[in-house]
C-alpha cells in the first residue's frame, strides 16, 4: 500500500512543480495529483503540455517522490450531452498525461447530477463505451468516488454501478469524509467492494445526521445541500478502528496496488503540522490493524 499526500492545501502557496518537494519534506514518498489549473483543472480541458509533464517527472525524480494517483474531475456523467462529449475528450488527454507520468492509477468522481440520476447514469455508461477500451489498453485502474451531490451517493449503490461496467480496470474510492452520505456502513461497503476498492481518502467529518438532523441548520429549511468536512483524524465522527479494521479484513493494507491518501482541506493555515500528523496517525492505525 502507498501512502500519499493530497497537495490541495498547498495550491495557494506553492507552484505545481514544487509539490513533490513539499511531499518529501513532510515525510511522504507518494503524491496524489489533484485538479490544478496548470495540469488537469476541474471540468475543463487539461492544460499541461508534454514539456510540463516532463518537468513534473523531473521534479518527482529530484525529490525522490512518486505520483501514486492522478485525479481528474470531469463531467463524463453530465446529463448535458455537449458537456459529456467534451468531458470524454478531456478524459482522453488526462489518460495520456497519466501514462506519460508513469502512473497506473486514476481516481475520480461520477460527476453527474442527483436531480437527473437516470439521465446521468445513461451518460456515464455512454462515456464508458468510448473510454473503457483506452483505459484497458493502457492498463490503468480508474477508481470512482460516489461524491456527495452526485447521481449516486450511497456506497453500495455505487458498487452496483461500477460492477455494471464489467471491467477489472474500474473500481471504487472510499472517502472517509463521505461516510455519512454513503450510508455509514463502512464494513458492508468494503466487504461488497472487495478487490474493487483500491484507493481511500483519509480525513474526518461530522455526522450531519446527528442531533436528529439538526447538527447543521440551513435556511430556508429543506435546502438540497450536502454538508461534510475534510478534517484531520480525530476531529470528527468517523469510526477509525472500524475503517482501518475493514481495510485490513479485505486485504487493502497488504497490497501493492492500493493507495491511501491524506486529504485534509480544512486547515490550510497549519497544513504542515496536519500533514505530518496525518502520516504518523495513519501509520499507527495501520500497525494497530495489522
Amino acid at each position: 500500500m502507498k501512502i500519499a499526500l493530497d497537495p490541495t492545501p498547498y495550491h495557494h502557496s506553492h507552484s505545481l512543480l514544487e509539490f513533490p518537494r513539499v511531499a518529501a519534506d513532510l515525510g511522504y514518498k507518494y503524491l496524489q495529483l489533484t485538479p490544478h489549473a496548470d495540469m488537469i483543472p476541474f471540468y475543463n480541458h487539461p492544460k499541461a503540455d508534454d514539456e510540463l509533464v516532463a518537468q513534473m517527472n523531473k521534479a518527482c525524480k529530484d525529490a525522490g517522490v512518486e505520483i501514486a494517483s492522478v485525479l481528474p474531475v470531469l463531467r463524463w456523467s453530465g446529463p448535458d450531452e455537449d458537456a459529456r462529449e467534451a468531458a470524454v475528450r478531456y478524459w482522453k488527454r488526462a489518460i495520456q498525461i497519466t501514462v506519460d507520468l508513469g502512473v497506473s492509477t486514476m481516481n475520480t468522481e461520477f460527476s453527474g447530477r442527483p436531480e437527473k440520476a437516470e439521465e446521468s447514469e445513461r451518460a456515464f455508461y455512454r462515456s464508458m463505451e468510448e473510454l473503457l477500451p483506452i483505459i484497458e489498453r493502457e492498463g490503468l485502474d480508474v477508481l470512482i468516488d460516489p461524491h456527495p451531490d452526485d447521481f449516486v451517493e450511497d456506497g453500495l449503490a455505487a458498487i452496483r454501478v461500477i460492477r455494471g461496467v464489467n471491467s477489472p480496470n474500474i473500481g471504487m474510492v472510499y472517502v472517509a469524509s463521505h461516510s455519512f452520505h454513503m450510508g455509514n456502513k463502512p464494513l458492508d461497503i468494503m466487504r461488497a467492494a472487495g478487490d474493487k476498492l483500491r484507493l481511500v481518502h483519509v480525513s474526518d467529518t461530522m455526522d450531519h445526521h446527528a442531533s436528529h438532523g439538526l447538527r447543521y441548520i440551513t435556511n430556508p429549511p429543506g435546502n438540497a445541500v450536502r454538508v461534510h468536512q475534510h478534517l484531520k483524524i480525530g476531529d470528527g465522527d468517523v469510526n477509525w478502528d472500524e475503517f482501518f479494521g475493514g481495510l485490513k479484513e479485505i486485504g487493502f493494507l497488504d497490497k501493492d496496488n492500493t493507495v491511501m491518501v491524506s486529504s485534509v482541506f480544512a486547515e490550510d493555515e497549519s497544513a504542515d503540522d496536519v500533514s505530518r500528523y496525518q502520516l504518523e496517525t495513519m501509520r499507527e492505525y495501520v500497525e494497530k490493524a495489522n
